[in-house]
Order: C-alpha cells, then sequence, then structure tokens
C-alpha cells in the first residue's frame, strides 16, 4: 500500500464537492444528535450498552472529520487500501468509507 495518495480532481462520476460536503455535515449532524439522545436517556455512562454506543458514533464522527480532510486534500473517494476510486454507490450510502468493499472486507 503507497502512503502517497494520489491528489485527483473530482471524476464526472463523482458528485460535485458541495454535494459531498453537504452528505458529509448530514452524516456528522445526524452522528451529533445520536449521541445527544444517548446522553438524554438517562441511563448511566457506566451502561456497556450505551458506552458502546458512544464509542461507535465518535469513532463514525471521527471518521467523518477525516473524509472533510479528504475532500479538501483532493484524495476524497479513493481507497486508502488499494488507491482505486471508491465506487460512487457506495459513497453516496456511506460518504466517509475510506476503502472499497474488497479492502473493507478484507480490514475487517
Amino acid at each position: 500500500m503507497s502512503l502517497d495518495l494520489p491528489r485527483t480532481a473530482l471524476r464526472p462520476d463523482q458528485p460535485a464537492a458541495d454535494e459531498i460536503r453537504r452528505r458529509l455535515e448530514h452524516a456528522r449532524s445526524t452522528r451529533l444528535a445520536q449521541l445527544k439522545a444517548l446522553d438524554e436517556t438517562g441511563r448511566s455512562p457506566d451502561d456497556h450498552l450505551v458506552s458502546h454506543q458512544k464509542d461507535a458514533i465518535q469513532r463514525a464522527l471521527k471518521e467523518i472529520e477525516e473524509a472533510f480532510a479528504r475532500l479538501d486534500g483532493g484524495t476524497y473517494g479513493i481507497c486508502l487500501g488499494c488507491s482505486k476510486p471508491v465506487p460512487p454507490e457506495r459513497l453516496e450510502i456511506l460518504p466517509h468509507t475510506r476503502h472499497c468493499v474488497a479492502c473493507q472486507s478484507r480490514a475487517a
């Protein structure tokens, strides 16, 4: 795996940067709302289920912020595993994904 990811212009099959940014902002606001809802349940922060849910949401928020950085850096939509383009359908469903399906399967 190369650590030097190519800087890329948006491909013709990829939505415009402002549309990608809108999707990422929606994903971020959704996760922040989920965190707020968990805090408002009144359940103890020591509750393992709540703790795991919060950890998962915080990991997703970190991935979203990293996706913003990739967008700003020109590498959004390039798989960090194989350096090939991530299919637009995958990015539409999971706009903060770092990997194509094949590389994600190997990482799991």
